[in-house]
């Protein structure tokens, strides 16, 4: 309110009044601070007028992208479990990558007071959590760095398990291999597609760039991407799909039994250790990276005043067959 009464030129008391809707205020001066409202982005906050200064909720926020993904269940387990033994409840929601509906969803948690957030980010500018940062909200970042702010992140080294995963396509003979990747204006997809040129580049093979769909979201856009790959005069004889999702998607695709297209994806997924040909992964932990990321931001909210930290977690290839077909 004293950021708005400052823009507005007015009192805290004339801001107040035009927020409840008061009797007393003259037309220019309403028009002025409902101005300086929509511009600073302030919200009427009830739950945190009830509170006293200092008062603590015992609720912590949690921003996923979809919770129908397993990969984002993993995470959410683990936060949950982590909160349960500090004797906090978690408020969750998906943002289904849109960064917008993040915005929406982070201002909804702060309006409820939460002590904290654990933010897997859709968007990549972050400033609009410098405010709630200023005023001592704890925020964490999960899968993907902040961006435009410093913040606690933990975070997978995605570019060289990309790039383990192309090197064991290129040790088992293949040099025409296809990219299945979700837009690269998602952290970890960007960061993937780097591993994936970084692997090509270091065996000294070009990137054909007619090999790259970059975009599918879903599994049914991964498997119209893959069919596409599948059917250029000189297809491609593996694919690196970059999540879960292209993989399932690259699946479907491939499940012709007269094609021998090595495959090899990032993320593990359940059953694919169960599939007539079992799918080579390059595995990591949702749940280590959903508790590093909930002890992170318990300790913040014990106290811990250090500078913003930065945990990467370590992936690793798990051969099951599927990568290992040969050209």
């Amino acid at each position: 309110m004293r950021d708005v009464a400052a823009t507005a030129g007015v009192s805290l008391k004339t801001v107040s009044r035009v927020v409840n809707r008061e009797r007393g205020v003259a037309p220019d001066t309403s028009v002025r601070v409902t101005d300086a409202i929509e511009r600073l982005g302030f919200h009427r906050n009830d739950l945190a007028r009830s509170l006293r200064p200092g008062q603590k909720t015992s609720t912590v926020g949690l921003v996923i992208g979809d919770v129908g993904n397993p990969f984002f269940s993993g995470i959410a387990r683990a936060v949950e479990q982590v909160a349960r033994d500090e004797g906090y409840m978690v408020i969750a929601g998906s943002t289904h990558e849109d960064a917008q509906h993040e915005k929406e969803l982070v201002a909804t948690l702060c309006m409820r007071r939460v002590d904290g957030i654990l933010l897997v980010p859709a968007g990549r500018d972050h400033r609009y959590l410098l405010a709630e940062l200023a005023a001592g909200t704890a925020v964490v970042f999960i899968d993907r760095p902040p961006g435009g702010i410093e913040a606690d992140a933990v975070v997978v080294d995605n570019v060289s398990g990309a790039r383990r995963a192309v090197e064991h396509l290129l040790a088992s003979g293949h040099r025409r291999i296809g990219l299945l990747g979700d837009s690269t204006s998602v952290f970890t997809a960007a960061q993937r597609t780097l591993g994936y040129r970084a692997a090509l580049a270091g065996a000294g093979i070009a990137v054909d760039e007619r090999l790259l769909r970059i975009g599918p979201h879903d599994a049914a856009d991964a498997h119209a991407a893959a069919r596409e790959l599948l059917a250029l005069p000189d297809p491609p004889t593996a694919v690196f799909a970059v999540n879960n999702r292209m993989s399932l998607g690259a699946l479907r695709a491939l499940r012709d039994p007269g094609r021998r297209v090595a495959l090899v994806g990032f993320d593990d997924f359940e059953l694919a250790d169960m599939l007539a040909t079992p799918i080579t992964v390059i595995a990591h932990d949702p749940a280590a990276m959903g508790g590093a990321a909930a002890e992170l931001l318990f300790r913040r909210l014990a106290g811990d005043t250090g500078p913003p930290r930065q945990v990467v977690l370590p992936t690793r290839l798990v051969t099951r067959g599927s990568g290992e077909i040969p050209p």
